[in-house]
């Protein structure tokens, strides 16, 4: 059985995927995924707050996207593993409530279920080298 907050952070990068690149209404995605799913509460606010929180710090994130995956300008880049690192880097650099091992395994995870073949090693390379700036 997958977990609460893997299904709550799966929710978030679908709509951090649809907030970013379709420029739907953050609330309108939200409440529709969220409706979907049979979330408890606990988990409904973790998926929130993500998607609040990626998306208040987008610019510092995507920043740190540059910083380490020069090789991969945010424009080339496939706009899912855009999401899945964000959501990550979001997890890992800014929000400090998740183990860093545990936010990369599951941003590999999502890589894998909703990237394509090459995602989940380009997330793990991405995210192995921003994991050097904490010390947790």
């Amino acid at each position: 059985m997958i977990g609460s907050r893997h299904q709550a952070r799966a929710l978030a990068l679908q709509a951090l995927y649809e907030i970013n690149f379709t420029g739907h209404k953050t609330e309108k995605v939200t409440d529709h995924l969220l409706a979907e799913k049979a979330l408890d509460e606990e988990y409904t606010n973790f998926a929130r707050d993500l998607i609040s929180g990626v998306l208040q710090h987008q610019a510092e994130i995507n920043e740190k996207i540059r910083n380490f995956a020069p090789t991969w300008p945010l424009k080339q880049m496939a706009a899912i593993d855009q999401s899945i690192l964000r959501l990550a880097i979001f997890e890992i650099l800014i929000d400090n409530k998740t183990p860093v091992k545990v936010a990369i395994n599951e941003a590999i995870e999502l890589a894998k279920t909703f990237g394509s073949s090459s995602s989940p090693k380009f997330i793990n390379g991405v995210l192995g080298s921003i994991s050097t700036l904490v010390s947790r």
